[in-house]
């Protein structure tokens, strides 16, 4: 073969396997194009844009009164397309961005108008589609920003991109902040009401198109179709009133840094309702002093700490026996000066002591004042020795052993034994009698109190009144009924009877007995395992009151438990008592709609109450309040000469300047300066002089010197 025959031939060949793989090509890209072209496509529309979830704004959390106890507040994250439509052309935006620069160094002066301008400037060279300029923005900074330059082109234009993120914020600060509770992904059991009703707060998520940018940044679509809005979360009313919730944390509080105590809590729960008007729980700090600085709220013990509850759960006790004709008020016992040793076969299994001298013999209503332990051990004892399961049984029976199932979660699981538990003995039931060998929280004690309060009806307590959506109720709730009687109505008299003689006469007369209002309720002193130890020779003590008050028309239930003080007296009186007094005192002052029986004081004409002249109905409702007898002049005869307070109302000519003497500032001024004129002041006090005397003419506009003493 030739040389020439044999290039043709290699030539020949290379041109057809160009060919054949032109061919393929072509072949290929038909196939792409049009068999698999919409399963690329959509797959490069994915790779390029996705959606990206808006969160919702969260519900409101309101206190009963409609105060904010947590909200969202939106926070923005601003960002900018440096080729937006209205700044594509160089000339329109390096002819303004100087200006843009100026107005963020005066919003923001971290960085002075030269770093914004070159930022912005550099950002512009870098090609940048979605520059970040601000995080953590307000809704006012925003409202400004928007009249920027550049960015007041408009929307598409100006190239500024919002996002919008939500802050949650508590506006009473630590007010009840555990029972609010917090949202947070990376805890798996919910906290407080934040917790326990999500579904309804979290609202539904939107849906955002984002597309991806040189960088792999993805940036939002401006394309209002193309997004889902997100569906805001509904409102929760819950039963805490700021001011009471106010007055527990601080008496809490005082009281813990006084006693140098470990922790405590206070519930106080309207009687009728189940309604939690407060509930405070503070913890000490490990390591830190005895100041208001280190005591948090970490831990809801109110609803959490199960422990001996200790004398107050005498209350379940002689209610059994009172209720099982075992014993009734005038039934005696034998104290023995407050130690009593319990034998079986002639060995002392323990000795029972009172924390103080207790004379024999005692009735069931005194040894109940004055929280005898001997006397409970020797009625529950000799009665309920051979058959323990008639008094475990009543107490099932008061659902002591269940929980409440409360709104919120955490509740404990409260521990009352029974004969059938393996860990019964010979000193369960003894025990059990004035309050050991059991687990039961505060709040579950305390509704056991309430039930007494509420004439023998037990119900579920309820920390959220209500759901609402733009304001309309969606879902009420109401305190589930847990036993409709706990015990007789004779029981029942008794046990009212023993409880308000706690106060009156026993325990709870020196720091909790209060001449204004009846309170009936119950001190406890318990001695508490440290911490899984047992019960060492270093003893720890529990101290805690529970009642309720106004005795005789009950609206509030309480309970105090301070944990472990260690400095001053341990008992219950001392610690516990001060804090109810301190909240029960100022709850009692605050409810206008509690019967208070306040005497009338009757006054007469010769020795008036100190008053200034001024808004007459607003001294009207002071008087009523005091209980003091008003006097209104009669039209012809002057003033009524009987016993009693005069009002006589103060009264002006229009265009003349009013007579404020004897009035107070607030008064003085509004009267004044509705009558036209400005007003000077000097000194403090009611008002001793008037630089233009009362029914002179002078021009509106004039001012007037008014003097205070």
């Amino acid at each position: 073969m030739s040389i020439r025959t044999n290039i043709l031939l290699r030539v020949y060949l290379a041109f057809g396997l160009i060919l054949l793989f032109a061919l393929a090509v072509v072949v290929q890209m038909y196939r792409l194009q049009f068999v698999q072209g919409n399963k690329w496509k959509a797959m490069a529309s994915k790779l390029s844009t996705r959606y990206e979830s808006v969160e919702a704004t969260r519900g409101n959390i309101l206190s009963v009164d409609g105060s904010l106890l947590a909200t969202s507040v939106p926070e923005y994250e601003l960002h900018m397309d440096m080729f937006a439509g209205g700044i594509e052309d160089d000339k329109m935006f390096y002819g303004k961005v100087d200006s843009l620069a100026l107005k963020l160094s005066q919003l923001y002066p971290d960085k002075s108008e030269t770093e914004y301008s070159r930022m912005l400037r550099d950002a512009r060279k870098d090609s940048s589609r979605y520059e970040l300029i601000r995080r953590k923005v307000t809704f006012q900074e925003l409202k400004q920003i928007r009249k920027f330059p550049i960015f007041n082109l408009g929307k598409y234009k100006g190239g500024l991109i919002v996002l919008q993120q939500n802050k949650r914020i508590l506006p009473f600060r630590s007010l009840a902040a555990r029972t609010i509770g917090y949202k947070n992904e990376n805890i798996k059991n919910p906290v407080g009401l934040e917790g326990a009703f999500a579904s309804y707060i979290n609202g539904e998520n939107g849906k955002r198109l984002m597309q991806r940018i040189a960088g792999g940044t993805y940036m939002p679509v401006n394309d209002e179709d193309e997004e889902i809005p997100a569906k805001d979360g509904a409102d929760i009313i819950s039963t805490i009133d700021v001011n009471y919730q106010d007055v527990a944390q601080d008496a809490l509080k005082k009281q813990l840094i006084k006693s140098q105590a470990d922790h405590g809590c206070v519930v106080l729960m309207e009687v009728a309702t189940g309604e939690i008007r407060a509930i405070a729980n503070f913890t000490h700090i490990k390591g830190g002093g005895y100041e208001a600085k280190d005591y948090q709220e970490k831990l809801n013990y109110a609803i959490s700490d199960a422990r001996d509850p200790g004398s107050t759960f005498k209350l379940a006790s002689y209610m059994t026996a009172f209720d099982q004709h075992k014993i009734d008020t005038n039934s005696l016992v034998d104290v023995e000066g407050g130690k009593y040793k319990m034998y079986y076969k002639d060995k002392v299994l323990k000795t029972f002591t009172d924390a103080e001298y207790n004379p024999s013999p005692m009735t069931a209503k005194h040894a109940f004042e004055e929280s005898s332990n001997v006397a409970v051990v020797k009625f529950i004892s000799s009665h309920y020795q051979n058959n323990p399961k008639e008094f475990t049984d009543n107490l099932y029976a008061l659902h002591l052993n269940e929980k409440l199932g409360l709104q919120i979660h955490g509740e404990a699981r409260p521990v009352v034994k029974n004969p059938a538990n393996r860990s019964w003995s010979k000193l369960t039931l003894p025990q059990m009698a004035y309050g050991y060998e059991m687990q039961i929280t505060p709040l579950q004690m305390l509704t056991l109190y309430n039930s007494i309060a509420n004439n023998g009806k037990m119900i579920a307590p309820i920390f959220v009144r209500e759901i609402q959506r733009m304001g309309n109720t969606v879902e009420h709730f109401q305190a589930r009924i847990i036993n409709p009687k706990v015990c007789s109505d004779a029981t029942l008299g008794k046990m009212k009877s023993l409880l308000e003689g706690v106060v009156l006469n026993g325990t709870g007369k020196t720091f909790i007995k209060n001449n204004l209002y009846s309170v009936a309720g119950k001190t406890g002193t318990a001695q508490i395992a440290n911490d899984g130890a047992g019960y060492g020779e270093q003893k720890t003590y529990q101290a805690s009151f529970c009642g309720y008050f106004p005795a005789d028309h009950p609206k509030y239930a309480m309970i105090v438990v301070i944990n472990h003080p260690t400095a001053g007296n341990y008992l219950a009186a001392y610690v516990a008592g001060p804090v109810f007094r301190e909240v029960a005192d100022r709850v009692y002052s605050s409810d206008l709609e509690m019967k208070h029986n306040t005497p009338a004081h009757f006054v007469g004409n010769t020795t008036l109450p100190k008053v200034k002249q001024g808004n007459i109905s607003a001294l009207k409702q002071v008087y009523s309040k005091l209980g003091v007898k008003p006097l209104y002049a009669a039209a012809n005869t002057g003033l009524d000469t009987s016993s009693g307070l005069p009002y006589e109302e103060v009264k002006y000519k229009a265009g003349t300047v009013p007579t404020v003497t004897g009035m107070g500032l607030s008064d003085a001024l509004y009267l004044l300066g509705n009558a036209g004129y400005k007003v000077g002041v000097k000194g403090s006090g009611a008002v001793k002089s008037q630089s233009i005397a009362g029914g002179s003419r002078v021009p509106k506009g004039s001012k007037i010197t008014i003097e205070l003493e």
